[in-house]
């Protein structure tokens, strides 16, 4: 059975929001988005966690939204991040990226107000009633403090416009629920795990580390497309070091942010309570790249 979402399928990048004097670098934004396109990247996400959704103002949240669009331009798809714990400002933010031509909408679980399974239920349905765009789910309980329990996603995958589901749990258990009971695509939330899913038979994966290096991220879901197993594990085994020495460093964009600026591809500002690497975590972030063959 064909999957509902597979318009989203292979790398998505979740793509950070680039600040410069504590305001937003529209420029910046511009050529991280030319960068994705250039490496082939299938589609890319503006304004999730990695692009520090939490402390931009509403004006700025539209913003990246209506410039990564309007940027884009059809050269690349674009899945806006519009997710919030108030059901109203989620359909608002919703409206918004239809209105200036996204092309799906990635939705995190309500945060914080730890809705029962009928409250996530609910807050989508609202969502998918109110605007006919196609919803990416995202299910990331490490951040949201509640699971979306694979019973309240299967019933939500009823709901034509729910196509999609960035999962975040780290559980493969519930992953091949998921594949086994919905025909919802299926996208990892978790670069380090972007092979164990695709050969449970998710679709592809939404990345970190595809700031940078997508071409890498591509190579793995290419080869494992291409039925060459041990050409997807040798990726995998490879993006696998620089996932764990970089993301696990502080806080997600905190490491991506500063990969960035020693790439010289970003400022590496942040906005509070986000705080910059110490001394000692740069310098193993240094030796992090210098062994991956990023810097020299």
């Amino acid at each position: 059975m064909p999957r509902k979402g597979e318009q989203f399928a292979g790398l998505t990048v979740a793509i950070v929001t680039p600040f410069r004097n504590d305001r937003l670098d529209e420029a910046a934004l511009k050529k991280i988005i030319d960068f994705q396109i250039e490496a082939g990247t299938n589609c890319i996400c503006p304004v999730g966690t990695t692009g520090e959704s939490p402390t931009l103002t509403h004006e700025e949240h539209e913003r990246v939204i209506a410039l990564t669009c309007e940027h884009a331009a059809g050269r690349i798809r674009v899945m806006a991040g519009t997710g919030s714990n108030s059901t109203q400002e989620a359909i608002q933010l919703t409206k918004f990226a239809k209105s200036v031509g996204a092309d799906g909408a990635m939705m995190v679980a309500p945060y914080y107000n730890k809705p029962t399974g009928e409250g996530f239920f609910r807050h989508f349905e609202a969502v998918a009633t109110a605007v006919d765009i196609p919803i990416i789910l995202y299910n990331i309980p490490g951040r949201t403090a509640k699971n979306m329990e694979p019973e309240t996603i299967a019933r939500m995958a009823e709901i034509p416009s729910i196509v999609a589901i960035k999962e975040a749990t780290g559980s493969m258990d519930q992953a091949s629920r998921l594949l086994a009971e919905t025909n919802l695509t299926v996208l990892s939330g978790d670069d380090s795990l972007t092979l164990p899913l695709l050969s449970m038979g998710g679709s592809g994966i939404v990345s970190v580390v595809g700031n940078i290096v997508p071409q890498d991220m591509l190579k793995l879901v290419a080869a494992w497309k291409a039925g060459k197993i041990a050409e997807a594990q040798a990726m995998h085994f490879k993006l696998f070091t620089l996932c764990r020495d970089l993301l696990g460093l502080a806080t997600n964009p905190i490491p991506i942010k500063a990969a960035m600026k020693l790439l010289g591809r970003d400022t590496g500002e942040l906005r509070l309570p986000m705080t910059p690497l110490g001394p000692a975590e740069e310098a193993k972030l240094v030796q992090t790249l210098k062994t991956y063959g990023l810097l020299s």
